[in-house]
Parts: C-alpha cells; structure tokens; sequence
C-alpha cells in the first residue's frame, strides 16, 4: 500500500476519532479529497468534478436530510431516508422506527460523520442505484450517567441507495453482521 493512500486512512480514522470525542452536536457529511466517482462506468477523479455532479449533490441533500432530523431527534423525517425495501440482515424499516427510537429515548448529543471515498452511480434494470464507501460513526451522551460512547462505528463500509419516489434513500449496507458484539458496544445499531 502507497504512502497516499496509509495517510487517507489515517485521517480518516483521525477524523471519526476527533468528532467523537466532540461532546457537541453535529453531523458530517463529506466528499474525502481523493474520492473517485464512477457513473455508468465512467470514472470522474477530479474531486471539484465529483462534487459538483448533480447525482452526488442529491446524494449529499438526502444524507443531509436525514442528518438533520437525527439532531432534532424527529423520526418521521428520518425514517423517509430509509427505501421501502431497506433491509439489513433481516431488519426491516419497522426495525428502523423502533431502533430510533430507543436510541432518541435513550440517548442525547447525538452527533454523526459520513466520510465517503467512493461513489458508484448505475442503473439496475430500471432503478438508478448508488454504492457508496465510507467511514464513519454516530456518537451519544448517556441520559444515564451522561457518558460520551459511540453507539456505531463503520470503516470503508458499502451504503447502498436507491432512487426512489424522487429521492436517495437507504436500501441496506454490505458487509457481515458481526456474531458477537465488542465490550464498549451500546445495545443498539442504529442502520445508518
């Protein structure tokens, strides 16, 4: 592996390390500098170019709604990110509402970082699609005890949405479910 690409993943962890100690609130949505586009097979490196395609802004505005209703704490906007046929490892949208809502009942301060370092924009038959890499995690304080502790944390996983009613939203991640869950881990996943 390049010196390049050991420094993009050091300050990719260095990034997710930093805004989780942040006791405050806030999201983070970005395009990692050395992020590579590819639509339809055709590959865009230039990050001014990937930034500024209109698929990858609409990609932006739905995590950025959905970003937003998680610092409201406001499930039903929240919920309209997740595709009708979300499903990861056997949860279904139904599991969503309710994993949201112990994590708001259960949680305050709730701060998140998406860090994407690959977007894949195709048709499948006649659904566009997107698969996007990324790194990142979602932060709370403990309404008991007021502990800062990082309720879900994902490194170089696949996002995968779909074009639906109008809008990105969240069809599932890649990935194995773990079998058994860390010591520090919280007793929720909150699917995003």
């Amino acid at each position: 592996m390049d010196n390049h690409r050991i420094r993009r993943r050091v300050l990719a962890v260095v990034a997710v390390v930093i805004f989780a100690l942040s006791p405050e609130s806030h999201a983070v949505v970005q395009i990692l500098p050395e992020v590579l586009l590819t639509v339809d097979g055709r590959a865009v490196h230039d990050h001014a170019s990937v930034v500024s395609d209109p698929t990858v802004q609409e990609i932006l505005a739905a995590f950025g709604r959905a970003e937003s209703a998680v610092q409201k704490e406001d499930l039903e906007p929240l919920l309209q990110f997740y595709a009708k046929g979300y499903n990861y490892h056997g949860l279904k949208p139904v599991d969503v509402r309710r994993i949201w809502g112990e994590v708001f009942t259960h949680y305050r301060d709730l701060s998140s970082t998406h860090l994407f370092s690959e977007v894949k924009v195709f048709r499948s038959g006649p659904q566009l699609r997107a698969e996007i890499t990324c790194t990142g995690g979602l932060y709370g304080t403990e309404d008991k005890g007021g502990t800062r502790i990082t309720l879900d944390s994902w490194f170089r996983e696949v996002h995968y949405l779909v074009h639906e009613d109008g809008a990105w939203r969240f069809l599932g991640n890649a990935g194995a479910a773990p079998s058994t869950a860390p010591f520090t881990s919280s007793p929720h996943h909150p699917l995003f």
